[in-house]
């Protein structure tokens, strides 16, 4: 996808930036689904997210970057395996596990040692990031248990007047969510098959991944 953006969504994101940054909740297009997000250091506006999807606590939130490099701000120790999937794969519809940095709020990673990240290929959470200048956290914009959002009105229909506000950049391209894999353990392991095959990992790793 075009990483510009039209003036009228350029107005969505300046409007969505001035939320994040007074502690909001905002709703928008990814590469795969409609993700709803705070702000990384927000930390009400982290607890609004589960409490607006009936979310439950055990379960962690991605963190959204908008560079490669910028792995390790979130992240420590990070593998060799992460980085080839990154330069393989990344921006995309790949999840990774790693181990977090202790920065991290509690509240993002359920209070485990791991975080998830993404690095969308969409340019309206890449804006959000940099306008930010800090990571965007994240997760699908639907209440818990109902079928991912993939367009705006989608979003609304769930969300009603849950968020501040609702990004309408079009349908999120895949339809679909993120795969996700856990790079923690001596071997891959897919967690969540999603937009990205097996074989494309697998093909990225040079080796076979866990289901």
């Amino acid at each position: 996808m075009s990483h510009k953006l039209t003036s009228d969504v350029e107005s969505q994101v300046a409007e969505a930036l001035r939320i994040l940054k007074e502690g909001g909740v905002v709703a928008f297009p990814t590469d795969t689904v409609y993700g709803i997000g705070a702000a990384a250091d927000k930390e009400r506006a982290l607890e609004t997210i589960f409490e607006l999807k009936g979310r439950p606590r055990g379960k962690p939130l991605q963190v959204f970057l908008s560079r490669v490099e910028d792995m390790t701000a979130v992240a420590q120790d990070v593998p060799d395996a992460a980085w080839r999937l990154a330069k393989a794969l990344l921006p995309g519809g790949l999840t990774l596990v790693l181990g977090k940095q202790a920065w991290l709020s509690d509240i993002v990673t359920a209070a485990g040692d791991t975080v998830a990240i993404r690095i969308p290929a969409h340019p309206v959470p890449i804006a959000l990031v940099e306008g930010l200048g800090a990571p965007l956290v994240a997760t699908s914009a639907n209440l818990s248990g109902q079928p991912s959002a993939v367009t705006a009105e989608e979003a609304r229909r769930q969300l009603d007047d849950r968020v501040a506000l609702i990004i309408d950049a079009g349908p999120a391209p895949a339809g679909r969510e993120s795969t996700i894999i856990d790079l923690t353990g001596s071997t891959p392991r897919i967690l969540r098959q999603g937009m990205v095959s097996r074989e494309e990992v697998e093909a990225a790793l040079g080796s076979h991944v866990l289901r």
